[in-house]
């Protein structure tokens, strides 16, 4: 499962989850009583009532003890028949458990299989999802009535994590694994995707019956179903086959969106020592759906911010790092699976380092670090401090999907490579996943194997990172020797309990740099180093492999040296940050120019968005950089920033680079482009905004936005009513909020019942998405606010806009 990087999740994780670590409630491993060994379903569709008819033939076995029941996870369902070898059983049911009396006492070496007959009526469904997950009824009806012109009809599935028992019963449980038959009956217009292979097609009338089989076991929570109409897009991995099943409009794109999946099954078949162990894999992209992605066995499904056109995938394939995710996922979470959510590590913490593997492989090291710097600094900022990664007492298990069990997981395992050394690291996996194939695992069977591996105790690393809470808060200080030509490196950690840890300093000595390699055993820690003549930098976690909070005294100097030669991403942006403060300094400004160089495009983006001119010092050494950037850096969200940044300048004079930008290819540099000349020729800038396609207004509808209120152009307001509550709570930086706030009060104290009608309609869609986390009670404030707007005007077609609003809000009372 990826969750969503956005600032909604944030939003949901910070403002409606909550903080607490535990409750007193132990939540162990589910007990195995029954063990599943085969499912096969059949089923079709009540469209018009969003249901679905099934039939399920589970075959089980008593785990150890014998027993003559059975007990079935079966949400919300209407049961019409159980049955053994057309014997009629007798059953209990409660809405969400299904006890059936088996027909005599089962010892552990006796399979049966019991036949249920049932209706699964997932509106029915009362569970919550999480902030990861936003719903958790188990199947979904997209337009089922088809009157939604814009959207097409489609049925797909989320199972994780108990859900999957909302559309078929099972054991909902993720130390269950199974093997399965899916007959999918649907009218023959739609294609169906599930597990494993597709074996045959039957026509039958207007309707027609795919039978998908895979022999593998897996979890049930990993069952997939997606139905609609796609185009299927082939691809191969070896002799697998590798499909994209896509929406008409995206297939020309498909291989740009997912393309590089093949080539991410042989790197991660190489590195692991396992070679990709299912038969197939595909990926379709649902509509509305719950997540960012889900890793069902040989058939990923993707939300919607998968689909890109050429001009969003030249900036940025949003998406790589979810599709590398995904793919991960079908060595950990799928060939070997969680036993518990309390592992949930085990999953998600494997998939989340998979995208630095990627990126490291594909991209290198620098890229790599950009990315993990990114995911640990979510963690960093969240709150969630106090919880293990490894944790047993939570109030949910929909409360394991946060920033500890992904980022925090995923900076885990990279120090732990990085302690181990590739070769001791991969091999341990290769171990793990071969011993533990088509099972569960727990957390210290990966310890365990480790160690094998290694002769190495891992018990303090294992007690501290994964079944301990926090991270290293250090202070730094430094007593220089000037007698014996040393100096001393002081580390005091802050936190509660201290930890263990390798840690890696470098000395800078006369434009040379040195490694030291240390261990830090306990709360404070000395290390004197010598030197020839004074350092000019001491960079304690250099390699920035730790993951810590360091609160050190440094002066503009070190940060400006350390801005030029610090080996590791995270140093120079830290220092970078600091030196633009100063740029009244010239030495600082210099340095914030030379940046503009630097070897990582994110570190010339942020040079770009802070650099200074509007100075006393010469500036046109640095325009003449960010111009020649504009046309010709090699990453064209570069690129977007440097129109950006000469925008600001507001210059006649840089017109024809911003007529340039109007003719990329790329969206960003479009955009900026767009802004930047609304600023010198409004006239032209307008008239290309309005004459651009829809769907590339869709795509740039923040930078148009800007232009738009900007201009107070009351005739775009219905279209930037649809993107103004993505813009306040999903989108961008502080500024695109602040934008999309002004553009928000200027919606509600207008008169367009157009742009009245397209705001509440897509609160009424997202309330509902999130109302598990009270998200629908931020959307009515928002429509009261509106109300109020609408009630000081007291007119005619006020009336009308508050009828509007009354009218949304009443779908979400």
């Amino acid at each position: 499962m990826k969750i969503q990087k956005s600032l909604l999740f944030l939003f949901l994780m910070l403002t409606f989850v909550g903080f607490s670590q535990s409750t007193t409630t132990y939540r162990a491993e589910k007990d195995k009583v029954h063990n599943l060994i085969h499912t096969k379903l059949k089923v079709d569709f009540n469209f018009k009532e969003k249901q679905l008819n099934g039939e399920a033939w589970i075959t089980a076995k008593p785990h150890f003890y014998t027993t003559n029941k059975i007990e079935l996870d079966a949400k919300a369902m209407l049961i019409h028949k159980v049955s053994f070898e057309e014997k009629t059983l007798s059953y209990n049911y409660d809405g969400t458990k299904l006890l059936i009396d088996l027909p005599k006492e089962y010892t552990r070496n006796q399979e049966f299989t019991i036949y249920v007959k049932y209706t699964a009526r997932p509106e029915k469904v009362k569970q919550k999802g999480s902030a990861a997950i936003t719903d958790a009824k188990g199947l979904y009806f997209i337009n089922a009535d088809g009157l939604d012109k814009k959207k097409p009809t489609q049925i797909w599935t989320q199972g994780e994590t108990e859900a999957n028992s909302c559309w078929f019963p099972t054991i909902d449980s993720p130390n269950q694994k199974t093997s399965q038959e899916l007959y999918i009956t649907v009218p023959n217009k739609f294609v169906t995707l599930s597990n494993g292979e597709l074996v045959s097609q039957t026509k039958n009338g207007t309707n027609r019956t795919d039978y998908w089989k895979m022999d593998q076991k897996h979890a049930p929570y990993l069952f997939f179903m997606g139905v609609g109409e796609f185009e299927i897009i082939k691809d191969n991995y070896k002799n697998i086959p590798v499909d994209y099943y896509v929406e008409k409009e995206y297939a020309p794109y498909a291989k740009d969106i997912f393309g590089k999946t093949p080539a991410m099954m042989a790197f991660f078949s190489t590195i692991l020592g396992v070679e990709y162990p299912w038969n197939k894999y595909s990926q379709i992209v649902g509509r509305d759906y719950v997540s960012g992605a889900m890793e069902n066995t040989t058939a990923v499904i993707h939300g919607e911010q998968a689909y890109q056109k050429p001009g969003q995938l030249i900036d940025d394939n949003v998406q790589e790092n979810t599709i590398a995710h995904e793919l991960f996922h079908h060595w950990f979470g799928d060939l070997v699976t969680t036993e518990s959510w309390s592992n949930l590590t085990l999953n998600e913490s494997f998939a989340n380092y998979s995208e630095y593997l990627w990126r490291e492989h594909a991209y290198g090291k620098l890229d790599a670090d950009m990315h993990l710097f990114e995911d640990t600094k979510m963690y960093l900022d969240g709150q969630d401090f106090d919880k293990h990664l490894v944790r047993f007492n939570y109030d949910d298990k929909e409360d394991m999907f946060d920033l500890v069990s992904y980022n925090k997981g995923g900076a885990i395992l990279h120090m732990l490579r990085n302690y181990l050394g590739d070769e001791a690291f991969f091999e341990g996996l290769k171990n793990y996943l071969t011993a533990f194939k088509y099972q569960a695992a727990e957390a210290h069977q990966l310890r365990l194997t480790l160690e094998k591996v290694t002769g190495k105790d891992l018990n303090w690393f294992f007690n501290q990172w994964y079944f301990g809470s926090g991270h290293p808060k250090i202070e730094v200080s430094y007593d220089y020797n000037t007698i014996q030509n040393t100096v001393t490196v002081n580390l005091i950690q802050l936190q509660r309990n201290p930890f263990k840890f390798p840690f890696a300093i470098d000395i800078f000595e006369k434009g040379k740099r040195t490694r030291h390699n240390v261990f830090v055993e306990g709360k404070d820690a000395s290390f004197t180093f010598p030197y020839t003549k004074q350092p000019t930098l001491i960079q304690v976690n250099a390699d920035g492999v730790l993951l810590c909070e360091i609160t050190e005294n440094k002066v503009l100097s070190d940060y400006i040296f350390q801005l030029k030669n610090a080996e590791n991403f995270a140093h120079r942006r830290e220092a970078l940050l600091e030196v633009a403060q100063k740029q009244e300094e010239k030495d600082a400004f210099n340095a914030i120019e030379e940046a503009l160089e630097d070897a990582s495009y994110k570190i010339r983006i942020l040079a770009l968005e802070n650099i200074d001119l509007i100075n006393k010092f010469s500036k046109k050494s640095a325009i003449k950089k960010i111009t020649q950037m504009a046309n010709n850096d090699s990453k064209t969200l570069v690129q977007a920033a440097a129109i950006e940044t000469l925008g600001k300048l507001t210059d006649p004079e840089l017109k024809s680079f911003f007529a340039k930008a109007l003719e990329s290819t790329s969206y960003a540099v479009l955009g900026n482009g767009l802004v930047a000349m609304y600023y010198v020729d409004k006239p032209l800038a307008i008239a290309k905004s309005k004459e651009l396609p829809d769907e590339v207004r869709k795509i740039l509808a923040t930078p148009l936005t800007r232009i738009f209120i900007e201009e107070k152009d009351v005739n775009e307001l219905p279209f930037i009513a649809k993107s103004v509550l993505s813009g306040m709570f999903l989108n961008g930086d502080d500024t695109t909020k602040v934008l999309y706030q002004k553009a928000f009060k200027q919606i509600s104290e207008s008169d367009n019942s157009e742009a009245i009608q397209n705001i509440v309609d897509d609160m009424v869609v997202k309330g509902g998405q999130f109302k598990s986390f009270n998200f629908d009670k931020v959307v009515i404030n928002l429509m009261r606010t509106m109300i109020q707007e609408q009630e000081k005007k007291n007119t005619a077609t006020s009336i009308k806009n508050t009828e509007i609003i009354k009218e949304a809000m009443a779908k979400l009372l």
